[in-house]
């Protein structure tokens, strides 16, 4: 009580990118639970210019510097703040946690628990009706009337017997049903008037009664992998475990892409009852599939991404989705809204990296080492501009296990940059046509081909692994990506945890990188994305190695998507290329001998890859798999793409089930485990190196 006092004084206030920051005087008020503020102090006598309810509030100092914090409302209205220290933020911070927890218990205690009844929702009648009409003191939560038992004391819970999980299963089935209707009934609400479905309680409602069917449905699969295991090796084929949801019976089981067939429901569109059988005419298999680069054709699609901008329409997604999360909580497995996915899976995200292959060829052609370097740090920073489409606030879709996609780029050779004071190719004429010869030989290519191809070789963790080769020119890059989000308050962080190798065959170098972090901003206004972080490029062989800083744009003031770097010879701790600039639009780099090149990333020539027909695509190649979802999108049908999405996510969730069940372990297609790492199957390391021991045992 001795810190419940009412304080005031000037703090910036962050209105938006065209006003910026604003100095109000802002008052706290503990014995209504209000942060009100003015425009200044002399004005304080007049109406607050704006007023917060603290109670069920959350108050977050910012990570980014020691003076910035924010108040988020329970009604989802924000206050971004910024004191003239870190002493008075902390002064701010603690009092207003103080009040907040005040006032927030006080509810609790004003509302308690109602006596154990059924879930169901108030009549909703006419506008008279006394359903819809409630009292200004009567709260959400006493509006739905949400049952609660209670076991009597000293009575012991009866031991579950394996046949009973049938019982348990029909009556989780039922409660799930409740608790779908409750959610639609909350959603039916009007957006205003006394009770709307934007109301705190009721969203927290949603996400508790979301919460709660999860944990059971958790437990209750505990349950079953417990009686699998004691009846492991006791059933004989072709018994049907009757518990399980959708039923698929033991003889049938999926063994990583067996053909599978789950019973149809009449109420699902036929694409959806498609998309979780995927019944095919022939096995799958998860045997390693050459692709012919000749049946590839130009990628004709061109999806553009719209802005989302302002996301009032989606207010009420957003808020509930927020309701489920905390500070510092891993994403992975929280489904986040259809509207906000790109029309593209994130493996053809980490082949889009590629939209400039004549800069990745012309690596090898660098003269020296330095050179080498110096053009692999230009390719990289190149790289993110077409592969995250700009700064658009949007995801790609979450590859499903097993997902794999497949694509190559032709490049003129007259197009890729040669030594530098030199007009001739980086290598003779003759070795050019040994090099360049299409696959059967019969014809030289004026073309160099790069092969691509990825594979989500994880679901939990999610992992990708992608790998990709210019045989002509002897190089290759591999690489795995764990993909780890974090809510981060107001915004999102994904870390891409994992690490490349670029292997220069005919130079015997091979280039470690890293990738750096990437944020969704602004989640509740209009979202807009940063990366950030540090990333390292090595070359032990040679000794140089590069680093470069991504910066994240601060409160006040800086420029959006900067970037700067330098590379290094690591022996001599001598700085030879400098690079600064915005990794979306400009970058100039500074060479040791006071020569600076500027690269426009607007203007530079993307490549478009090539892509086979979706007729000729295997059941689990992206594009195929995620088409109905895309043409959703593309219709701006979100309720059907959430549809599909839903029918995909669901089907990975059972067979995933069926192989813990069964104790039948993932194999992947075309990558292999490799200690902490994913390499592909058939590197062109291996195949180079396999190719000249066979030509020295011929000689």
């Amino acid at each position: 009580s001795d810190h419940m006092e009412n304080i005031s004084g000037y703090l910036m206030k962050y209105t938006n990118l065209v006003t910026g920051w604003q100095y109000r005087f802002f008052v706290l008020n503990n014995d209504a639970g209000l942060l009100e503020y003015f425009v200044n102090e002399q004005s304080r006598h007049l109406k607050p210019r704006g007023t917060l309810q603290l109670a069920g509030a959350v108050i977050s100092p910012s990570d980014e510097d020691s003076h910035t914090f924010t108040v988020n409302g329970a009604s989802g209205e924000q206050y971004k703040l910024r004191a003239t220290d870190a002493k008075e933020r902390q002064h701010w911070v603690s009092r207003l946690q103080i009040c907040t927890q005040h006032h927030t218990e006080a509810i609790g205690k004003n509302n308690p628990p109602l006596k154990s009844r059924s879930f169901s929702l108030a009549s909703q009648g006419s506008a008279n009706s006394p359903g819809v009409q409630r009292r200004p003191s009567q709260n959400a939560v006493s509006f739905f009337n949400v049952g609660h038992h209670r076991l009597p004391t000293g009575k012991r819970v009866p031991i579950m017997q394996p046949d009973h999980l049938v019982d348990v299963r029909e009556m989780m089935s039922q409660a799930e049903g409740q608790q779908r209707d409750l959610i639609r009934s909350i959603e039916c609400l009007p957006v205003s008037g006394h009770l709307t479905s934007l109301d705190q309680d009721l969203l927290m409602l949603k996400a508790t009664s979301m919460a709660t069917m999860n944990c059971l449905n958790d437990c209750f699969h505990i349950l079953q992998l417990q009686h699998a295991s004691q009846q492991k090796g006791s059933l004989p084929a072709g018994t049907t475990i009757s518990w399980l949801e959708p039923k698929i019976s033991l003889a049938n089981h999926f063994k990583n892409g067996a053909a599978q067939n789950f019973p149809a429901e009449i109420n699902k569109p036929a694409t959806v009852r498609e998309e979780q059988s995927i019944a095919e005419p022939c096995q799958l298999t998860r045997e390693p599939e050459e692709i012919n680069s000749d049946e590839e054709l130009e990628d004709i699609c061109d999806d553009k991404e719209d802005d989302l901008g302002a996301v009032e329409e989606q207010r009420s997604v957003i808020l509930h989705l927020l309701s489920q999360l905390k500070l510092g909580m891993d994403l992975t497995r929280v489904v986040l809204p259809t509207f906000i996915l790109e029309k593209r899976s994130l493996l053809e995200m980490y082949a889009d990296f590629m939209s400039h292959p004549d800069l990745f060829i012309g690596i090898t052609n660098g003269s020296t080492p330095e050179e080498r370097m110096i053009r692999f740090v230009e390719y990289y920073l190149t790289s993110f501009h077409e592969g995250r489409k700009g700064a658009i606030a949007k995801k790609p879709y979450n590859p499903i296990i097993g997902e794999t996609f497949h694509c190559s780029w032709r490049m003129p050779k007259s197009n890729v940059a040669t030594d530098v004071g030199s007009n001739l190719p980086a290598h003779s004429t003759s070795e050019q046509v040994t090099l360049s010869k299409d696959p059967e030989g019969q014809k030289d290519l004026d073309y160099y081909t790069v092969k691509f191809v990825a594979e989500q070789v994880s679901h939990h963790p999610p992992v990708s692994g992608f790998y990709a080769e210019c045989v002509e020119r002897k190089m290759c890059v591999n690489a795995h990506v764990w993909t780890k989000s974090k809510f981060l308050g107001m915004s999102i962080g994904v870390t891409m945890v994992g690490e490349g190798l670029l292997s220069l065959l005919e130079h015997g170098e091979e280039y470690t990188f890293s990738l750096p972090c990437a944020y969704a901003r602004s989640i509740l206004t209009v979202p807009w994305v940063e990366l950030g972080g540090k990333v390292n490029i090595n070359c032990v062989k040679t000794g140089y190695s590069a680093s470069i800083n991504f910066h994240t744009k601060p409160f006040y003031g800086g420029k959006l998507h900067r970037v700067t770097g330098e590379v290094k010879q690591n022996v001599t701790n001598t700085v030879v290329c400098r690079v600064q600039g915005e990794w979306n639009s400009m970058l100039e780099f500074t060479y040791s001998n006071g020569e600076t090149k500027y690269v426009d990333l607007t203007k530079l020539s993307v490549t478009r890859k090539r892509v086979r027909p979706l007729e000729k695509q295997g059941p689990f190649e992206s594009r195929r798999l995620w088409q109905h979802v895309t043409e959703s999108l593309r219709d701006g049908d979100i309720d059907k793409a959430t549809e599909h999405k839903r029918a995909l996510e669901e089907r990975q969730r059972s067979e995933e089930r069926l192989r813990a069940e069964t104790e039948t372990p993932w194999c992947t297609k075309y990558f292999l485990k490799e200690g902490d790492g994913w390499v592909y199957h058939k590197p062109l390391w291996k195949t180079v190196s396999a190719a000249q021991t066979q030509q020295t045992d011929t000689n």
